[in-house]
């Protein structure tokens, strides 16, 4: 009654389908474990003092990024043989942390160049762009066919997990007496927070990532707010409140002359 071809055929599929899928889950294992590793060096900037991280951390740092580079484009080259709907949500929560290790590791200082602009920005609090983070893996960003790609979605999740981790190293920075490292945190997450709320989010997983971010941002305020009343803001940032305030009284003064 039944043609036993259809289920040689069905057979013969299933298999090919679980050979690709084993391959990919071997070079996906593979990332996991330098992600860890990249994430257990990064992770040493909490106890690193910044004047240090150009010999103590960043060569180490850049080192394990480079695994994950390779191990990204290596994965890129077995997926794009195949469709990226059916096998990206393999990788893609690993290939999230593998985004947010290059992220840090650039706003800290390290990952090689990536334009001619490069040698004037700060030498830590650089944000990679999107198109940048596609550079340093050398594949595709947010492309309409089906191929391997870096996905908006994962890039903006990697933010996330960014202002986490600056929001704690904001306060240990404060314990390694680099209050004006914890001042800079500050004002990049605000602005990182500030620059979400433009994002009209469809994606509800997302949108939840997003709107913790808020949190790294009053935990920050808080850390400042301590060096605010201890007196240990950095002498640039107490200039610039003597001079709000100095403004403020202006204004006043001003509006009262106004009314008399």
């Amino acid at each position: 009654m039944i043609n036993p071809r259809v289920f040689e055929s069905l057979k013969a599929k299933a298999e090919k389908d679980l050979a690709v899928r084993a391959q990919l889950d071997g070079i996906i294992e593979a990332l996991e474990r330098n992600v860890a590793y990249t994430q257990g060096v990064l992770s040493r900037v909490h106890s690193t003092p910044r004047a240090q991280y150009p010999t103590a951390l960043l060569p180490s740092v850049n080192a394990a990024v480079a695994d994950e580079v390779a191990t990204v484009r290596e994965l890129a080259t077995v997926a794009s043989a195949h469709p990226y709907y059916k096998f990206n949500h393999r990788w893609t929560r690993h290939l999230q942390d593998a985004i947010f290790t290059v992220l840090l590791a650039a706003w800290l200082g390290g990952v090689p160049s990536l334009d001619a602009e490069s040698s004037s920005r700060p030498a830590v609090g650089r944000l990679l762009t999107l198109e940048e983070i596609g550079e340093v893996f050398g594949v595709p960003v947010e492309i309409d066919h089906d191929a391997f790609h870096i996905a908006l979605e994962e890039y903006l999740s990697a933010l996330t997990s960014l202002t986490d981790e600056l929001g704690r190293l904001a306060m240990n920075a404060v314990t390694l007496g680099d209050g004006e490292l914890a001042v800079r945190i500050s004002r990049f997450v605000k602005e990182l927070h500030a620059g979400f709320q433009l994002l009209n989010l469809k994606n509800d997983f997302l949108r939840k990532k997003v709107d913790g971010v808020k949190y790294a941002v009053k935990k920050v305020e808080g850390v400042i707010y301590d060096l605010a009343l201890r007196g240990l803001l950095p002498a640039e940032e107490n200039k610039e409140g003597e001079a709000k305030e100095a403004s403020t009284a202006e204004d006043v003064a001003g509006n009262k002359m106004n009314e008399s």
